[in-house]
């Protein structure tokens, strides 16, 4: 596996803020397969059956727990760890939770990655720094076209406003500190709605249905006909490990925003996707809730021919072996780490069938 993007990340030191969350967890370990030194800066994990804990990633990384907003503490991190590539992932990351507490969102979404990027100014060993945003951070008009990287940032609730106005951050700092060869490249990443094993927060369709496995409830839906560019974990985090390693060796001509969604084929409805969720599992039942609902979007899609054509990159996973890979995530319950490494071996080896030769695992 150490072979895969380039052997870039080999003996590099990689420091992710919110290694504690779904997406970062999973990066963590990837990373660590790869052969880097990775430091982690997040929240201590909500929930004992989050991804983080049991994985028992506090044994095999060095982690700190801080806060995203505390600008100083994040500094002082940076300043220990003198990080070659940092990550940032660390976010309040859920549309219900910011109509019910958009002052945090804000402060989080949007400070976080000033004090991010502040950070990374002040740390004279970090050479790529790479802001991970959401597709939500594009002024959504529902249009039957994926949105491209040129397109407006927006939102109507406010976690996408805040993603696109951390967007807007990004792209502040680029053209005001980070244009000269003698600084650090910086990029942002957009991906779509993300599924794996290990992803317990609430509200999200695919927790929401495992916990009503065992609990035996029906499963309700708010949106059974809201269109999502379904993917799991490893797609996004394969474009963000290939980005930060052209970044690192090509320097600022990667610079900028970058999509990473499915192919138009892996745009399902809700409804579709639990029902194969069903299909898969032999069980599960579902219904259409009838309470009132806060705004979001029904359609949303993104334009990943940039990454296609520039880094060469492109989804490994079919919609069903997407569904199958989430599956069995959440059915693994001996020897965790081990599992999710045997999954990005196992997705490894389908991009290398499909010769995507940065995920060579010769």
């Amino acid at each position: 596996m150490r072979n895969s993007f380039y052997n870039l990340y080999e003996g590099k030191r990689v420091l992710i803020t919110g290694d504690t969350g779904f997406k970062g967890s999973w990066l963590a370990i990837w990373l660590k397969e790869l052969g880097a030194e990775v430091f982690g800066y997040a929240l201590p994990p909500k929930r004992e059956e989050d991804n983080f804990v049991v994985s028992g990633l506090d044994a095999k990384i060095i982690h700190h727990d801080g806060d995203i907003r505390d600008k100083e503490s994040l500094r002082v991190f940076f300043k220990e760890v003198q990080p070659d590539i940092a990550f940032h992932l660390a976010a309040q990351p859920l549309v219900i939770d910011s109509y019910k507490d958009p002052h945090t969102t804000f402060e989080t979404n949007l400070m976080g990655t000033v004090n991010f990027f502040e950070a990374v100014r002040v740390t004279s060993s970090v050479k790529v720094a790479v802001n991970i945003t959401s597709d939500k951070c594009y002024q959504n008009n529902e249009w039957i076209w994926g949105y491209r990287e040129n397109d407006p940032m927006g939102g109507k609730d406010p976690y996408s406003a805040s993603k696109g106005c951390s967007e807007l951050i990004t792209s502040s700092y680029l053209h005001s500190f980070f244009l000269e060869a003698s600084t650090p490249c910086i990029a942002s990443a957009r991906a779509g709605n993300v599924i794996g094993g290990g992803d317990w927060a609430e509200n999200r369709i695919v927790p929401d249905f495992f916990r009503a496995i065992e609990q035996n409830q029906s499963l309700y839906l708010r949106y059974p006909n809201a269109t999502r560019p379904w993917q799991h974990v490893l797609e996004p985090l394969s474009g963000y490990l290939l980005l930060g390693a052209r970044l690192f060796s090509d320097r600022k001509g990667f610079a900028g925003g970058w999509n990473f969604g499915p192919l138009g084929t892996a745009n399902k409805t809700v409804l579709e996707l639990v029902n194969s969720m069903i299909e898969s599992l032999e069980k599960g039942v579902v219904e259409v809730s009838k309470d009132n609902h806060l705004h979001e979007a029904s359609l949303l899609q993104l334009d990943i021919s940039k990454a296609e054509s520039l880094l060469k990159w492109e989804p490994v996973l079919d919609f069903f072996q997407t569904v199958d890979f989430t599956v069995k995530g959440y059915l693994d319950t001996m020897n965790i780490y081990e599992s999710r490494v045997s999954q990005i071996r196992e997705y490894s080896a389908i991009g290398e069938t499909k010769k995507l030769f940065y995920l060579s695992i010769s």
